[in-house]
């Protein structure tokens, strides 16, 4: 039995930290139950395929010439692996400057600072909440307050899924989803209707997993 457990789990090095994983988990898991933290939006345990939309968890592998994404690459016995190569923090740190070029940045006023993941972010990546090497582009949409229960800002939207993936995947009611493309691409309700006149059943788990202050209860306001 021992030997069977055995050959389910792979020793890594994450950051000089040996750590046993299974076999079939990916680095950005592996890193986080070991308490090593790596920048992540849209990482998502329970989905099967991951949506490696953000590019903000880029570690580095010994032996790869170039960063992986923590999020898709799965562990593997002797892997050695570090966060805070120069390569991968670049690569995480443009990708962060990219996302913050067309979101309102608003911390003061905002009831999510203090736990919401981008300011995380910006303190792991040492960079800030702020971009120099994009022009600022917004999209000025309306927020819809219609839900009894919360408020969903869709410019502090970071596209994550998170929301999407619980409303359709885990609770099967499908209130939400992604739509159009590019820029203009968004979460919304079919046909765009207010959340307060869909089929939203107003359990709030959305609110709960959104890292940012797209959706807020409004107790919380």
């Amino acid at each position: 039995m021992r030997i069977l457990e055995e050959t389910k789990t792979v020793s890594l090095t994450i950051d000089g930290k040996e750590i046993k994983a299974a076999k079939t988990e990916k680095i950005l898991w592996a890193a986080l139950d070991n308490d090593v933290y790596i920048p992540n939006l849209c990482a998502i345990r329970e989905k099967n395929e991951p949506f490696a939309s953000c590019r903000l968890c880029f570690v580095e592998v010994k032996g790869r010439e170039m960063p992986v994404t923590a999020c898709t690459e799965p562990v593997a016995e002797g892997m050695v692996v570090n966060t805070k190569g120069e390569k991968a923090l670049r690569l995480a740190r443009i990708a962060f400057e990219l996302l913050l070029a067309s979101l309102p940045v608003d911390c003061a006023h905002c009831s999510k600072s203090g736990s919401c993941e981008l300011q995380k972010i910006a303190k792991h990546l040492r960079a800030k909440l702020s971009t120099k090497r994009f022009r600022k582009t917004l999209r000025g949409l309306p927020i819809d307050s219609s839900s009894p229960l919360f408020i969903y800002d869709p410019n502090k939207c970071v596209l994550c899924g998170r929301c999407v993936w619980v409303c359709q995947k885990k609770l099967s009611i499908a209130a939400i989803g992604f739509a159009y493309r590019g820029f203009r691409r968004m979460v919304t309700t079919f046909g765009d209707e207010p959340i307060g006149q869909s089929r939203c059943q107003g359990c709030g788990e959305c609110v709960d997993v959104c890292p940012v202050g797209a959706l807020v209860f409004k107790r919380e306001n």
